[in-house]
């Protein structure tokens, strides 16, 4: 191979990344971009094999085996700098000694960071300024990706909120109850249903208004909130009523504290706007309660049957005087479905009082 007879600055803008070996394997001059990789060393007169590990395609560390490689390439590391391995070639030069050109390979994204390269740091012909263009768009566009995928993700979580919310109350929705037995029945969880109707409530809107009405479901659902505790479901279902399902529990004493205690607080007067100038507005509540135990054998209509059987029990707190709580059992459920239809659905009896 005819030796390299190349001026110094030549080689420097052609290879930047090149040390220059005399006839006893010493290092004589490097390349710029090699001088700033190797952090300001002290590099002259040293021989080659205190910088530079070959360790492939065998360990070198004589210029003669060196130049007996005949161009073959070669795997380096710099010594005391860590594992980040150079790719290099070997070529002798005209004084007798050789030619090192060194390049980052695939590790050349890495040694742009560590090293603080820039695009003049490379020959003008390397393609690895290609490539770091070409890193730096795939870095954008992924970011863009992403940040992509965070709004549609956000927006996605946002449409789903709101599909299962009340947007008064901020409660929870029917579809949002369905879910949530559903999800209980599969796990085979202890809970009880709670539906709640509230008395009353029409002649708060016939008499107050409806912005009165509104402002009762809002007192209604903080008071509901309230009572509950946070792995609880709380859901405006319709007009005036709400459903609220005790997740771990089917002990009725407890239940018919809860159900209660609800009632008095619904009971208190509820405050209007001051402005408006009105009264206070009073309403009471009816509850009708549900209760699932583990083992119990899966409804065939699954949630749509639990809340059947609690509006069942919530009809009969109804025919009781209102103002009351009753449980569900099947007698309840039948006399339920023999009065349904009637147009005084709401006029039911009860096993409890709150009073």
């Amino acid at each position: 191979m005819t030796p390299l007879a190349l001026p110094q600055a030549t080689l420097d803008r052609l290879c930047p990344m090149h040390a220059r070996l005399d006839a006893m394997g010493r290092v004589g001059t490097i390349g710029p971009t090699l001088h700033r990789v190797l952090g300001g060393r002290e590099y002259r007169t040293r021989h080659f094999s205190e910088l530079f590990d070959i360790f492939r395609p065998r360990q070198i560390t004589e210029l003669a085996a060196l130049l007996a490689l005949d161009g073959r390439r070669l795997q380096v590391r710099l010594v005391g700098q860590g594992r980040e391995t150079l790719r290099g070639l070997a070529l002798p030069d005209a004084s007798g000694g050789a030619v090192l050109d060194l390049s980052f390979g695939l590790g050349l994204v890495d040694a742009v960071r560590d090293h603080a390269l820039t695009s003049s740091d490379f020959a003008a012909t390397d393609l690895a300024i290609d490539m770091l263009y070409l890193v730096e768009a795939k870095s954008a566009a992924m970011e863009a990706s992403r940040t992509l995928n965070r709004r549609l993700q956000g927006a996605m979580l946002a449409a789903e909120e709101r599909a299962y919310t009340d947007p008064l109350t901020g409660l929870r929705n029917r579809r949002a109850v369905s879910q949530v037995l559903t999800d209980l029945l599969r796990r085979d969880a202890a809970f009880a249903v709670m539906h709640v109707d509230l008395d009353f409530f029409k002649r708060v809107n016939d008499t107050l208004g409806h912005g009165a009405g509104d402002r009762v479901l809002e007192r209604v659902a903080g008071v509901m909130r309230e009572l509950t505790r946070q792995e609880d479901t709380v859901a405006r279902v319709g007009g005036d009523e709400f459903v609220i399902v005790v997740v771990g529990t089917g002990d009725r004493t407890r239940l018919a504290a809860l159900a209660a205690q609800l009632i008095t607080r619904l009971e208190e007067p509820i405050p209007l706007r001051a402005e408006t100038a009105l009264p206070p507005a009073r309403i009471s509540a009816s509850i009708g309660i549900a209760l699932r135990s583990p083992g119990e054998p899966m409804p065939r209509s699954g949630a749509d049957a639990l809340l059947e059987a609690s509006d069942a029990a919530l009809y009969d707190a109804k025919r009781a005087g209102r103002g009351r709580y009753a449980f569900f059992c099947p007698e309840v459920l039948r006399r339920g479905r023999d009065r349904r239809g009637s147009s005084d659905r709401r006029e039911g009896s009860g096993e409890g009082s709150a009073r």
